[in-house]
């Protein structure tokens, strides 16, 4: 029935954390360096960074994560074996913070989405999935709900921002789910208001769709909506989670919501290639992470809010005529900051700045986004802590008279003094957030 359907728009592939693309062919040698293994090279030897990710540290910091597995579960178990074990641990800890009825683990999320969506769309009879133009199906997974799931996916918005409970309602043609994004990634990872959420969710039930949420950020979401995090996932019938992405685990998904909707999703788990003989070692990971990092994230997003405002004051106080921190208050621990420069300009700015000082404020690639704009993600983890206000507010000045001396022309973009934008769009970065 849902074979067939047409495809939208070809998308683009992408690694989940963008700023880290597999190298490909090496083109530096041990003279010359890439700008990325310069980049790596001083974000791991940097005394103080904002975050630590695990996926550019070397494999033997990796692997001393599973020093604290025996702290997570029982090493005198048997190992798992098609999903058993501490894969079923891992499940039902997940089920019981999401306050769901079950939970299944898998590889990836872009598995564990399709698989949902497809078991919906045998329910509702409907392929029909309605979700934002920027939503990771959209811009990072080439089509595969369309190319693999035979699911048709339609766009309620592009707008940088969450789509609202009108353009739900009032979309051209029936759906058979909503996907929402939480947080919505590449318009800056933001979040609509409780109340904004509850009624897009309402617009959907309203027209008999079911509601599924890209939840791959879920965990850190709860000190924006003021909510606890199974208040969060109990307004939608179907969760997706990501165990790396926040947690620092090395891989691995679960989809959680009705017992019966699991079981089902279990079945195609197995047909799309997912029920991996044994994965003790990401699923440790995963317990480790909620463990660790999960009662944190409270608390990384708090400072991330101090690190944006300290580094709009940084890059304000060195006499950057135009910038953009996005949002201004971050929604979560993670955030933008735009720039008017040429890409290449602003990354030996951040690497050099990175080498010399020995503070790593922008660790991630900057995107060009159009002449002369460029924008990077921030991200804020445990060792960016450290890191007091005036730390941020000294280390972005040192960025920027670096960037201006460096650049040696003034930005290509003509704006208004003070960090703020031009009036056109202001709820927006300028140019557009997408890919």
């Amino acid at each position: 029935m849902i074979a067939g359907m047409s495809d939208t728009a070809e998308g683009t592939s992408d690694t989940t954390v963008r700023d880290e693309r597999p190298p490909g062919p090496r083109t530096g040698d041990a003279a010359h360096p890439t700008p990325r293994e310069r980049r790596i090279a001083a974000w791991r030897g940097a005394p103080r960074v904002l975050a630590r990710l695990g996926f550019v540290a070397p494999l033997g910091e990796r692997l001393a994560l599973l020093d604290a597995a025996g702290s997570v579960y029982d090493l005198d178990e048997m190992s798992d074996v098609y999903g058993n074990g501490v894969v079923e641990a891992l499940e039902r800890r997940v089920a019981g913070l999401l306050g769901t009825e079950a939970a299944a683990f898998f590889p990836t999320g872009t598995m564990a989405q399709q698989v949902a969506l497809r078991c919906w769309a045998g329910r509702t009879g409907n392929p029909v999935v309605a979700l934002h133009a920027l939503s990771h199906p959209e811009v990072h997974e080439r089509n595969a709900l369309s190319r693999v799931s035979g699911l048709r996916p339609v766009r309620v918005t592009g707008e940088p921002r969450l789509p609202t409970a009108a353009e739900v309602r009032d979309f051209e043609e029936p759906f058979g789910a909503l996907m929402l994004e939480l947080p919505l990634r590449d318009a800056g990872f933001v979040l609509p208001a409780w109340e904004e959420l509850t009624e897009v969710v309402e617009a959907a039930r309203e027209r008999e769709a079911v509601v599924h949420f890209d939840g791959a950020r879920l965990w850190e979401c709860t000190a924006h909506f003021g909510r606890p995090l199974e208040e969060v996932a109990g307004l939608a019938d179907s969760v997706y989670v990501s165990f790396y992405k926040s947690l620092g685990a090395f891989g691995g998904a679960a989809l959680a919501g009705p017992a019966t909707l699991v079981e089902e999703a279990k079945a195609w788990r197995h047909r799309y290639g997912g029920n991996v003989f044994q994965q003790f070692p990401t699923v440790l990971s995963a317990l480790i992470g909620l463990e660790r990092e999960l009662p944190r994230l409270p608390e990384y997003v708090a400072h991330a809010r101090v690190v944006a405002a300290a580094l709009r004051e940084g890059l304000a106080a060195a006499g950057l005529p135009w910038f953009r921190v996005h949002p201004e208050v971050p929604h979560t621990h993670d955030f933008q900051v735009w720039l008017p420069y040429d890409a290449e300009a602003v990354v030996e700015a951040a690497i050099r700045s990175a080498e010399e000082t020995g503070g790593v404020l922008f660790a991630n690639h900057w995107e060009p986004k159009g002449p002369g704009l460029a924008f990077t993600e921030v991200y804020v983890r445990a060792a960016g802590l450290e890191w007091t206000a005036d730390d941020v507010r000294t280390a972005a000045a040192e960025f920027a008279r670096r960037l201006v001396r460096e650049a040696g022309a003034r930005p290509t973009a003509a704006r208004r003094a003070g960090g703020r934008p031009a009036p056109s769009r202001a709820s927006s970065p300028p140019g557009g957030p997408h890919d």
